[in-house]
């Protein structure tokens, strides 16, 4: 029988989280988890912890130490933002505005993806001013701002900056490889940037050196992280409540966390759901020690718009 690559490594997935619903099990979600000891060798994994990933988002704090390393120099809130899968509400596309405008650039310059915010609120203010997706708006927005900063900084060109071959991009994907033990491969990013693919193993040894390095972009995400996402979002008030702890999430189920210590976690949800994202995470941390409550940040399940179940973590501590 001829081997689809479709499917190819899905042994390496197993149980690692499941929903309920009124006590009663509802969903079991699959994936990969990698927890790595302070000395950064591995403590603990579920399922394949070199298995292949898209990193999505949970990259953006690897793009942008590359920026930062390429001459990008903004204080911390803007570099939080250019780390940020942000919730568009306007806090956030100030802070974009400003990343442009360091750079004599304007919301016309971003090439990403137009969509609404991801914050509902922002979303339905946008709609009522009779307006409607929008690059400037859309999650990734601070992440293009700063790359696109960093080609002016540099004099490289500004149009068709999110081609492969662009000096930027080739110089974020040079750095992975470097960082995470290898680049497997490399997509488009739903906002049009390239995506690599790595390990998660690799992807957790990466963001753990920036931690471990107190690199800025370490420093910017821990010191702002409302900026890295939004008020509600898990990856902000898991940054609030654990001093030190750089969170950022991707689409498809992807999750990283580290802290200077050496300490760092990877998740990989095979489903590509993100709700099981935050509880396995929190679950990965306490097993490595770091002192976060189980219940600091739940997934609910709602019926008729009441918590009537939640999603909890299969593997790591209870």
């Amino acid at each position: 029988m001829v081997e689809d690559p479709q499917v190819t490594g899905l042994s390496a997935f197993v149980p690692i989280a499941v929903t309920t619903r009124n006590g009663v099990r509802e969903s079991v979600h699959h994936g990969a988890v990698v927890a790595l000891a302070a000395d950064g060798r591995v403590a603990w994994a579920a399922g394949d912890p070199d298995v292949s990933v898209f990193g999505r988002s949970a990259i953006k704090p690897l793009q942008a130490a590359t920026m930062v390393e390429a001459g990008l120099q903004l204080d911390d809130r803007l570099l939080a933002v250019v780390c940020a899968s942000h919730d568009g509400r306007p806090e956030h596309l100030a802070a974009v505005r400003a990343v442009l405008a360091s750079a004599g650039l304007s919301d016309a310059d971003l090439a990403n993806t137009p969509t609404f915010p991801l914050d509902p609120g922002a979303a339905r203010a946008v709609v009522r001013a009779g307006g409607g997706p929008e690059s400037i708006t859309q999650n990734c927005s601070g992440k293009h701002a700063g790359m696109l900063a960093t080609s002016v900084i540099n004099g490289w060109p500004t149009v068709g900056y999110l081609d492969a071959e662009h000096p930027l991009q080739r110089a974020i994907v040079e750095r992975i490889n470097g960082a995470a033990g290898g680049v497997r491969g490399v997509g488009v990013d739903g906002c049009g940037a390239p995506a690599p693919v790595t390990s998660l193993r690799g992807l957790a040894s990466a963001i753990r050196q920036l931690a471990v390095d107190r690199h800025a972009v370490h420093r910017a995400m821990t010191a702002c992280p409302e900026m890295v996402g939004g008020p509600e979002r898990d990856v902000t008030r898991l940054m609030q409540l654990v001093p030190g702890l750089m969170v950022k999430d991707g689409a498809e189920g992807v999750q990283i966390a580290a802290l200077p210590d050496g300490r760092a976690v990877a998740v990989n949800v095979a489903d590509g759901g993100g709700r099981a994202r935050t509880p396995v995470t929190i679950a990965a941390l306490r097993a490595l020690g770091v002192d976060v409550a189980v219940d600091a940040v739940v997934e609910h399940v709602y019926g008729h718009g009441a918590p009537v179940g939640d999603v909890r973590s299969l593997v790591g501590a209870p």
